[in-house]
């Protein structure tokens, strides 16, 4: 059993995610476990030390690996047979970083998406679970984020229970579960057999229900979203188990990294401005609009940055965006990828209307900045929402967000009424309640000295981590 801590002793964590910004990610996960142990060891009598680890990809760039540490080597149970695992270390603003190395399951292409991506992650949940052996730094509390981190939970509660640990397991996003045929409960997981069934779950191996069954707190990103995951429209056949374990839910709203998005202070933009003086943000717009050919007007501009995907609302915005366009003098700039039909509509919006839009089929860090920055109205129209990252984003920059009320987005993201409230909601998923929404915001846009009281307001808006970390800490306490 774990050992009575001393009252000067800190609590130790080990926050466990298959990403991490700046070191590697694919979306909001990556710039969570970027921020948050960042936030949490930089409290004020912080009575908590959190250190993260996470694979060593290929793709993490060489500045870094530079300054790594190597710390040492050894072998990895993996079902019936043993893996190399060599351990990295390096330390970044307050927080110690371990990175598991093992070409064989890391050095490809990209983070995800292979046929052996159980097989990878079980080994790198146990590596999570043995790395104490080489890095020293026993945790009383591991703290696993997603599917893929989400054995690490299950093997803490079954082959490493003699260790005492306590865990904390995150749903990101539920419709991710890490759901596996049950040959694998033999060839990577290797369980024994008793415990087998803590993975089973509608005839399969699903990861993700293991670890919300076995784990001691189950936290996802958002107060609206924990309710969503009760019904079955919105947790992907695993509302049962949600709800069966929904007394050591909680739901707490992510924040976003206020020193990466600071418009007072950010390098990818052509004029740096605040809630004291914005003249700033109108020098961004005319040159985000040099940049991309548009007439340099007062035209309000209306932005998207997304993945395209049905999940962020993109057939609605589909079905009303020609009759906005068409009905007034109106700009409308989009950045992402994601599905070929969307890609293409939106290449044939840009086509149709070539004087209006502007289609960025691609994704780049810079872009994002100068758009959030240079726009005016922000949609997010998402069916559905964890907790989403870019509407906060958005009020930080001034760029008022049009959201639709689900997940995180409810909780962040409020209707103007002159005096409080930071944007324009709706709630039905359809393209004419999109459209009222956009139109509240496009008449607001007109009584210039409104709209700027309003960007105003919404750049003194506090995203940051601080609240969400204090809960956590609170969190960690009491385990």
């Amino acid at each position: 059993m774990a050992k009575k801590k001393s009252r000067k002793e800190k609590t130790k964590v080990l926050f466990a995610s298959p990403e991490i910004m700046p070191f590697g990610g694919t979306g909001g996960l990556g710039e969570v476990a970027g921020s948050l142990p960042r936030e949490v060891n930089r409290m004020e009598n912080s009575g908590v030390e959190c250190r993260v680890i996470m694979p060593l990809y290929s793709s993490v760039k060489e500045e870094f690996r530079r300054e790594m540490k190597f710390l040492g080597h050894m072998e990895i149970p993996v079902a019936w047979r043993k893996q190399y695992m060599g351990l990295f270390s390096l330390e970044r603003d307050g927080v110690m970083y371990y990175f598991v190395d093992n070409e064989y399951y890391f050095k490809r292409d990209s983070l995800y998406g292979f046929n052996d991506d159980c097989e990878r992650f079980s080994f790198f949940s146990r590596a999570v679970l043995e790395s104490a052996e080489i890095t020293g730094f026993e945790p009383d509390i591991i703290h696993a984020n997603d599917w893929q981190t989400a054995l690490t939970v299950v093997f803490a509660k079954t082959l490493y229970a003699g260790k005492g640990y306590k865990t904390v397991f995150t749903v990101h996003n539920v419709e991710y579960q890490g759901r596996y045929g049950t040959e694998l409960l033999h060839d990577c997981i290797g369980l024994e057999a008793k415990d087998n069934p803590l993975l089973m779950h509608d005839g399969d191996v699903n990861l993700m229900k293991g670890a919300i069954e076995c784990c001691d707190k189950f936290t996802t990103v958002s107060p609206t979203y924990a309710k969503e995951l009760t019904y079955p429209v919105s947790a992907f056949g695993l509302d049962g188990v949600i709800r069966d374990n929904e007394y050591k839910m909680f739901g707490i709203l992510n924040g976003i990294d206020t020193v990466s998005y600071d418009p007072a202070n950010d390098p990818a933009t052509k004029a740096s401005y605040s809630s004291a003086n914005i003249n700033g943000k109108k020098k961004c717009k005319r040159a985000l609009q040099k940049e991309l050919g548009l007439p340099e007007s007062d035209a309000p501009m209306l932005t998207m940055i997304t993945r395209l995907v049905a999940p962020k609302g993109v057939d609605i915005v589909a079905s009303m965006m020609d009759d906005l366009l068409y009905s007034g003098d109106i700009q409308f700039v989009m950045l992402g990828t994601g599905d070929k039909k969307y890609e293409d509509y939106f290449r044939q919006l840009q086509d149709r209307y070539p004087d209006q839009v502007r289609s960025l089929i691609q994704f780049n860090t810079v872009t994002a900045h100068q758009i959030y920055a240079g726009g005016d109205i922000f949609i997010m129209p998402s069916r559905s929402e964890a907790c989403g990252l870019a509407q906060m984003i958005a009020c930080r920059y001034g760029n008022v967000p049009v959201v639709r009320l689900t997940g995180g987005l409810a909780d962040s993201i409020h209707e103007w009424n002159g005096e409080e409230g930071n944007g324009f909601t709706f709630y039905d998923f359809n393209g004419t309640e999109l459209s009222f929404a956009i139109g509240r915001a496009l008449d607001l846009y007109g009584h210039r000295n409104k709209w700027r009281a309003l960007v105003r307001h919404i750049l003194d808006e506090d995203f940051s981590w601080a609240k969400a970390a204090k809960i956590y800490h609170r969190m960690y306490a009491e385990l």
